[in-house]
């Protein structure tokens, strides 16, 4: 095969979700490695798992750098084809973005400037190859792919996971006045959760993310079924808006509940452990030269995401937006991490030439 001759994005896809990366994304990273140097282009793989790729002008002019995920969610959804629909694993969360994205970073014409191709292993997870990733030169723009259903994403809101745990006092339950029932309490502060963004220091309703939210998910506690329980635990989901931070979610949390938690029950809030910094919020100007490439090349809207993806690292040091071929859901109901999930291959189309024009547009 040589670089003059077209990428067909289709077939790589079909490969690609006929290939297992629920558990281990080695197999899938060797087909597109195998993939890029069989187009001439060097592929790189680092010590986090990402695989990398440049295609340099060697002349000045801007870095973009196209990212995505080659691990899935499991269980592992068998590949098949009806027609205009690609059905599997992976098939848009997110094979069928990376196959739009590979077809435009070999098919744009780099004619100043670079393009960059950055492909992390584990985002459905801990995030640790996005993590690790640096770049020389910095990036002056970021196309992160996911199913946005072709709309241009400029913002999304982060999420955090912590664990609210509440401290009573063990008793015998045929004497519970003797003793602290933690369930109890904990169950008494779950209205303080509604009322949490109700606070002064509230970051309150975003222009673009709109409200933030705090969702209990996970409840436990207690030991045996004769004894007043003395602990109790909470885990909550939170999506925040700019310009919370983790930390600072953390200890509004905590000063709030212990602000409505009986007196003699203690309170404590700890973020989950992670080796790699939580997702937080973030936000490129509708107005940023790649938004308005991005969003004049496909046609489609300009609007959030509704998912927490890696984009939040690359937003932290270039104007980053999310894009692809599919969506998290359609009027079924869900169809990423579903065992529904599928994509269509015009979209998947009209994907590559979407980020094949934008690339033109920042790099021509």
């Amino acid at each position: 095969m040589t670089a003059s001759e077209r990428f067909d994005p289709v077939t790589f896809l079909e490969a690609a979700v006929a290939t297992p990366s629920h558990e281990d994304p080695a197999e899938m990273r060797e087909l597109l490695v195998e993939t890029l140097e069989s187009r001439g282009i060097e592929a790189r793989v680092d010590e986090a798992g990402n695989t990398l790729a440049v295609r340099d002008s060697g002349r000045e002019g801007p870095h973009v750098v196209l990212n995505t995920h080659i691990d899935t969610v499991p269980p592992h959804v068998p590949f098949s084809r009806d027609g205009d629909v690609i059905r599997g694993r992976g098939a848009c969360d997110a094979k069928g973005p990376l196959a739009a994205l590979l077809a435009a970073f070999f098919g744009a014409a780099v004619e100043r400037g670079r393009v960059s191709l950055a492909v992390t292993p584990d985002e459905e997870t801990g995030s640790t190859g996005a993590h690790a990733l640096s770049f020389d030169p910095v990036p002056d723009a970021v196309v992160v792919g996911e199913p946005t259903e072709l709309d241009v994403c400029n913002a999304a809101k982060g999420r955090f996971q912590a664990t609210v745990t509440v401290e009573g006092e063990n008793a015998h339950a045929a004497e519970p006045h003797e003793g602290v029932n933690a369930i109890r309490a904990a169950g008494d502060l779950l209205a303080a959760f509604d009322t949490f963004d109700d606070r002064d220091d509230s970051p309150g309703v975003h222009d673009a993310l709109g409200a933030p939210t705090l969702t209990p998910t996970t409840v436990a506690g207690g030991d045996a079924t004769n004894q007043v329980p003395a602990t109790c635990s909470v885990v909550v989901d939170r999506r925040s808006v700019p310009p919370e931070t983790a930390k600072g979610f953390r200890s509004s949390l905590e000063a709030h509940l212990r602000g409505r938690a009986p007196e003699d029950a203690g309170v404590s809030v700890s973020l989950a452990e992670r080796d790699t910094p939580f997702l937080e919020a973030w936000e490129t100007p509708a107005d940023a030269e790649v938004v308005r490439a991005l969003a004049d090349a496909s046609g489609g809207a300009v609007r959030p995401f509704t998912a927490a993806t890696e984009a939040a690292y690359f937003a932290a040091v270039a104007p980053t937006v999310v894009f692809g071929p599919g969506g998290l859901a359609d009027d079924e109901g869900a169809v990423a991490h579903a065992p529904r999930e599928y994509v269509r291959i015009s979209a998947v189309e009209r994907a590559a030439e979407a980020v094949e024009a934008a690339l033109d547009a920042l790099l021509g």
